[in-house]
C-alpha cells in the first residue's frame, strides 16, 4: 500500500500520495460483458479521468460461457472473488484500470489494462531505488574488433549504423524530493521509460494481496499459477512488421528497429545493437545476448585452429607408418576374441577404424589442447572486462550488492523481519540455519537423481556390450567387422534420448525445491536453481563421454582372465582407440542436441502460435486489425533465459573439456551460435510477449560455472592426452626404439597367456603392455610414470600462464573506474546542492 508522505529524510514533500489522482477510494466493480456476439466492448475507466491513458500492463482472463453449471463452479466462484479482490487492491494502490471484453457465443476474453499515474510512478521509483539520468553523455559503445580493423585500415563489414541510438547518462538513485535535478523531469509522459514503468507495475502486481498474505494469497505469479488470470504482460511497442529499406527510418518504433537491424536472418554478419536491446528488454536480456555474441566471436579463432588441426590429421592418415602397418598387416596379427562366444579376428580388418582414430589422435592434438585451455582462460578474463564496462554503461554495477530487494514471494511468507545492515531498513528475514537444512534436503534429492543417471549409463554400457555380441555374430562380413562401432553409435543415440527425458523431469523438480528453500532475492533464487540444474545436467550430459574417455578399456583384464559386469565382459576400446569413439559420442550428443534444440525453437513456437490462433480464433473480434493487447495475447509467453544459458554453457563444456578428442567441436559450436543469436533474437522480438525488463549486473552464477568448467577442462585434457591418446607411447617408442615408428604396432600388442593358447589351440594378440603371463610389463610402469609426469607438467604450465594472464588483464578497465568515480562525484554534488537549496527555501 502507498504511504501518505515522502521519506522522513526528505525535507520537501513533492507528491501527495493521498490525492484523488493516486486512486485512493476508487472501487472496482464487476467486469462487463459484451452485449453482442463477436463485438468488442470497452468498459468505462475505473478512475475519474475521461482521457485514455497509455497502457503499462495487461492482465487477461478467459471465461467459458457454454457451461455455467458445472462441477467446477465453486472453483470458478473462488477465482472470481480472488480476481475482484486483487483488482480492488490494485485500484487502492493507485493504478488506473480499464477493461476491454471480446466475446462470442461460447467464450469471452477479458483484457484488464493497467496504467500507473505520475504520483505512483514517483513513489515506487524511489521505493525501488531506480536509477535515473542526471547528465547526458555521448554514446560510448565500443567493440575491440571494430577498433582493431579501424587501426589496420581494413573495412569492417560487421559494422552497421542503427538508427535511434539510445543516449547514455550519468545517473543516481531517484528521490522524489530532488526531482528537479533529474533530466527530463519537466515532461511527465517521457520521464519514466517504458521499461521502468513495466518494472514498477510488476512490483505492484507481485506484492498486491488477494487474500491472507501468510497463506500465500498474494501476487500475480500465484494468480497465474492458479488459473485466475491467463496472462500478465507489458505491451510491445507496436507491430514488428518490416518496412522497406528506403522508408524514413525516423518513423520506426523501437521494436521495428530491433527487427530491422537485429532479428532478421540477413543480419547474421552484423554486430548486435546491444544498447537498443537493453533499452527495450532490460539489462538481463541484453547481458545474455552480449555474452552470446562475445562467446561466438571468440569461437572464430578456435574454430580456425581446430579445423587446421583436423586437416593435419587427415593428411597423417595416409602418411602415418603405424596406421599403414596395420592396414597392410594382412594375416600377421591374429587378434583374440572380443567376447566369450566370438571368433578370432584379424587386426587388418580394422583398418578403417584405425584411420578414423588417426584423424583425432596425433601430435597436433597436444598443441590444440594447450591452445584451447589458454583460449578459455583469456575468454573469461576479457569477458569480465566487457561485463564491467556494460554494467557501468547500463547503470547496474552495484545492483545486486545494494539495490536488489527481497523477492515478493519471500517477503510475504518469511516468518520474521530483521534490519538490513546495508540499507538500514527493516526487511523480511528467514533464518539461515533453516535454509541450510532445506538445501541439504534438496541435495539428497539431487544425489538420487544423479544415481538415476548412473543407472541409465550402466544400462547403455550393457546395451553396447550385448549389441556388439549380437552384431558380431552376423553372417554379413561388414556388420561383423563394424560390430563395436555400430553398437557404440546406437548406444550414443539411446543415451541422448535418456538425457533429454531426464532433463525435463529434473528441471521441474528443481523449481519446486528452490522455492521451498526460501531465498531472499531473485538473484539468489535463480543462482540456487541454476546450480541444482547444472550439477544434474553436467552428470547427465557428460557421464557417457567421461566413461568412454577415462574408464572404457581400462578394466578389461586379459585372455583367460577377463573382468565382467553383470556377467557380461567389460568393453574394450576399438582398434583406432577410444579417442575416436569419444569424438563420435561428442558429435552425436553435442550436434544432435543442437539440431534438436534448433528444430524445437523454430517449429514449437510456430506450432504453439498456430494452436493459440486456432483455439482463440472466434474470440479475436471481427475487426481486421486487432487491438494491441489482443495481438500480444496471441504471442507465446516468454520462458526466460535459463534454458538459453544452459544450452550455451553445456556447449562450452563440450568445446573445452573434451576438445582433445574432437578438434572440430569449436567449428560446430560456431555454426550453431550464428544461427542461435538470430533465432533467439527473433523469438524475443516476434514470437514472445514482451517480458518484464529485469535488472542484472552480470550473467550470475553462470560465470562461476564457466570458470569451473575451464579449470576442469585443463585437467581433463591433460588426462586425455596422457591416458587415452597414443601420443606419449609414440613419443616413448620413438626415443627408445625407432624414430620413424616402424614396429610400433607390434610394440603395443601383447601375446595371450599360454593357458589361453593351449585351451583354444591357437595363439592371438591383444592391445596391452603385458608379459606372456598377463602381468603388467616394465614398459607399462615406465609409461605410467611418464603419463603422470605429463599431467602434472601440462596443468601446471597452463594454470601458471592463466594466472599470469589474470594478473596482466585487469577485471575492470581503468577508463571505467574513472567514469564510476566521476558519476559518484556528480551525483553527490547534485544532491548536496539540492539540500542547500531546500535549506535556503525552507528558511
Amino acid at each position: 500500500m502507498l504511504r501518505g508522505q515522502a521519506r522522513e529524510e526528505d525535507s520537501v514533500v513533492l507528491i501527495d500520495m493521498a490525492s484523488p489522482e493516486a486512486g485512493n477510494g476508487c472501487s472496482y466493480g464487476s467486469t462487463a460483458q459484451a452485449s453482442e456476439a463477436g463485438k468488442q466492448q470497452v468498459a468505462p475507466s475505473r478512475v475519474g479521468s475521461s482521457a485514455k491513458p497509455p497502457t503499462d500492463f495487461v492482465l487477461v482472463w478467459e471465461e467459458d460461457l457454454r457451461n455455467q453449471e458445472n462441477p467446477t463452479k465453486d472453483k470458478t466462484d473462488t477465482h472470481e472473488v480472488w480476481r475482484e479482490t486483487f483488482l480492488e487492491n490494485l485500484c487502492l494502490a493507485g493504478l488506473k484500470i480499464d477493461q476491454h471484453d471480446v466475446q462470442d457465443e461460447a467464450a469471452a476474453v477479458h483484457y484488464i489494462l493497467l496504467h500507473a499515474p505520475w504520483a505512483v510512478l514517483c513513489y515506487y521509483a524511489e521505493d525501488l531505488r531506480l536509477k535515473l539520468p542526471l547528465q547526458e553523455l555521448p554514446n560510448q559503445a565500443s567493440n575491440w574488433s571494430a577498433t582493431l580493423l579501424e587501426w589496420l585500415g581494413i573495412p569492417n563489414i560487421l559494422l552497421e549504423h542503427v538508427p535511434d541510438t539510445p543516449p547514455e547518462y550519468y545517473s543516481c538513485q531517484f528521490k522524489a524530493s530532488k526531482l528537479q535535478w533529474f533530466l527530463g523531469s519537466d515532461n511527465q509522459d517521457t520521464f519514466f521509460t517504458s521499461t521502468k514503468r513495466h518494472q514498477i507495475l510488476f512490483e505492484i502486481l507481485a506484492k498486491t494481496p488477494y487474500g491472507h498474505e501468510k497463506k500465500g494469497l498474494f501476487g500475480i505469479d500465484q494468480l497465474l499459477a492458479e488459473g485466475v488470470f491467463s496472462a500478465a504482460f507489458p505491451l510491445h511497442d507496436g507491430p514488428f512488421s518490416a518496412v522497406p529499406e528506403s522508408s524514413q527510418v525516423l518513423g520506426l518504433t523501437q521494436r521495428q528497429v530491433l527487427f530491422q537491424h537485429w532479428a532478421r536472418w540477413g543480419k547474421w554478419n552484423k554486430y548486435q545493437p546491444l544498447d537498443h536491446v537493453r533499452r527495450y528488454f532490460g539489462e538481463k536480456v541484453a547481458l545474455y545476448f552480449a555474452w552470446l555474441g562475445f562467446y561466438t566471436g571468440w569461437l572464430l579463432p578456435a574454430a580456425v585452429v581446430g579445423t587446421v588441426v583436423f586437416l593435419v590429421g587427415c593428411f597423417l592418415v595416409f602418411s602415418d607408418i603405424p596406421t599403414q602397418e596395420l592396414c597392410h598387416s594382412s594375416d600377421s596379427f591374429d587378434m583374440c576374441p572380443l567376447c566369450s562366444d566370438c571368433s578370432f579376428w584379424l587386426l587388418s580388418s580394422a583398418c578403417t577404424l584405425a584411420q578414423a582414430g588417426r584423424l583425432f589422435d596425433h601430435g597436433g592434438t597436444v598443441f590444440f589442447s594447450l591452445f584451447m585451455a589458454l583460449w578459455a582462460v583469456l575468454l573469461l578474463e576479457y569477458w569480465k572486462r566487457k561485463n564491467a564496462t556494460l554494467a557501468y554503461r547500463w547503470d547496474c554495477s552495484d545492483y545486486e550488492d545494494i539495490e536488489e530487494r527481497p523477492r515478493p514471494q519471500f517477503a510475504a511468507t518469511a516468518p520474521m523481519t530483521a534490519l538490513n545492515p546495508i540499507t538500514g531498513e527493516d526487511e523480511p528475514y528467514f533464518p539461515e540455519k533453516n535454509r541450510v537444512r532445506r538445501m541439504l534436503a534438496g541435495s539428497v534429492v539431487l544425489l538420487m537423481m544423479v544415481a538415476v543417471v548412473i543407472m541409465c549409463l550402466v544400462s547403455v554400457i550393457l546395451y553396447r556390450a550385448v549389441m556388439a555380441i549380437i552384431v558380431s555374430r552376423s553372417d554379413n562380413a561388414f556388420l561383423s567387422a563394424w560390430a563395436s562401432r555400430i553398437a557404440s553409435l546406437t548406444g550414443s543415440v539411446v543415451n541422448l534420448v535418456f538425457i533429454l527425458i531426464l532433463s525435463k523431469v529434473y528441471v521441474l523438480l528443481a523449481q519446486v525445491l528452490t522455492r521451498w528453500e526460501m531465498h531472499r532475492t531473485q538473484t539468489e533464487f535463480e543462482d540456487a536453481f541454476t546450480l541444482k540444474v547444472f550439477i544434474f545436467q553436467f552428470v547427465n550430459f557428460y557421464a557417457s563421454p567421461v566413461y568412454i574417455a577415462f574408464f572404457k578399456g581400462r578394466f578389461v583384464g586379459y585372455p583367460g582372465n577377463y573382468h565382467t559386469l553383470f556377467g557380461i565382459r567389460n568393453e574394450e576400446c576399438p582398434a583406432g582407440g577410444c579417442l575416436s569413439e569419444l569424438a563420435q559420442e561428442l558429435l552425436v550428443i553435442m550436434v544432435g542436441k543442437q539440431i534438436i534444440n534448433n528444430v524445437q525453437e523454430v517449429l514449437v513456437p510456430k506450432l504453439k502460435g498456430c494452436w493459440q490462433k486456432f483455439s482463440r480464433g472466434k474470440k479475436a473480434g471481427t475487426g481486421t486489425h486487432p487491438a494491441p493487447w489482443e495481438a500480444d495475447y496471441e504471442l507465446l509467453p516468454c520462458e526466460g533465459l535459463f534454458h538459453e544459458y544452459l544450452e550455451m554453457v553445456l556447449q562450452f563444456g563440450f568445446v573445452t573439456i573434451f576438445v582433445a578428442a574432437c578438434p572440430l567441436a569449436p567449428l560446430f559450436a560456431l555454426l550453431n551460435n550464428w544461427v542461435e543469436i538470430r533465432l533467439d533474437a527473433r523469438k524475443f522480438v516476434c514470437e514472445y510477449r514482451r517480458p518484464v525488463a529485469e535488472r542484472a549486473q552480470d550473467i550470475g552464477i553462470w560465470f562461476h560455472i564457466l570458470t569451473g568448467l575451464t579449470h576442469l577442462a585443463v585437467i581433463s585434457n591433460a588426462f586425455l592426452l596422457a591416458f587415452s591418446s597414443d601420443f606419449l607411447p609414440r613419443v616413448y617408442y620413438s626415443w627408445t626404439h625407432a624414430p620413424d615408428l616402424h614396429g610400433f604396432l607390434n610394440f603395443t600388442l601383447a601375446r595371450a597367456p599360454p593357458t589361453f593358447t593351449s585351451a583354444h589351440n591357437r595363439t592371438c594378440r591383444y592391445r596391452a603392455f603385458r608379459d606372456d603371463d598377463g602381468h603388467y610389463s616394465p614398459t607399462y610402469w615406465t609409461l605410467l610414470a611418464i603419463r603422470l609426469a605429463f599431467v602434472i607438467v601440462f596443468e601446471h604450465v597452463v594454470f601458471s600462464i592463466g594466472r599470469v594472464l589474470d594478473l596482466l588483464v585487469p577485471d575492470i578497465p581503468e577508463s571505467v573506474e574513472i567514469k564510476v568515480k566521476r558519476e559518484y562525484y556528480l551525483a553527490k554534488q547534485a544532491l548536496a546542492e539540492n539540500e542547500v537549496t531546500v535549506g535556503v527555501t525552507g528558511g
